[in-house]
């Protein structure tokens, strides 16, 4: 098993920055969407389904030897009304821009990156164990 780590700190009161290992970071914020500047944690989410999900579909098709010249991934999550506001449906809405990909062969390998191979996904579609530890500073 691979362990994947990430330290998330407060920028402010609703403004946070996460940054893995290798010192990459990404800014989320949970103000108002007038008064955005970054994703939301919810956005992160989906925008992570849409890219671990992309990246399996432009793998598949490449070793068909398939031209890929543009990939774009809508995505629409509905959130329930109450808390907390999971999603209770993902929808991923594929635009690929192809001279030589079928789109029987798209739905086909659209379809095993959203649902089989991405680990978003499949992290998504499982139970998972949660451990929380509250540390002094």
């Amino acid at each position: 098993m691979k362990k994947v780590t990430t330290t998330t700190r407060l920028k402010s009161d609703y403004h946070f920055e996460s940054e893995n290992s290798s010192g990459n970071k990404v800014e989320m914020d949970m103000l108002p969407y007038d008064q955005k500047n970054h994703l939301s944690p919810t956005e992160l989410l989906l925008s992570s389904l849409a890219g671990c999900a992309s990246v399996d579909l432009v793998q598949m098709l490449k070793k068909r030897k398939r031209t890929i010249l543009g990939l774009d991934v809508h995505t629409e999550g509905i959130r329930r009304e109450t808390d907390p506001k999971g999603f209770i449906e993902i929808k991923l809405i594929f635009r690929l821009t192809s001279p030589d990909t079928p789109i029987e062969e798209l739905e086909k390998y659209g379809t095993l990156a959203a649902t089989k191979y991405c680990s978003v996904s499949s992290t998504l579609n499982c139970p998972i164990t949660h451990e929380f530890q509250i540390l002094p500073s």
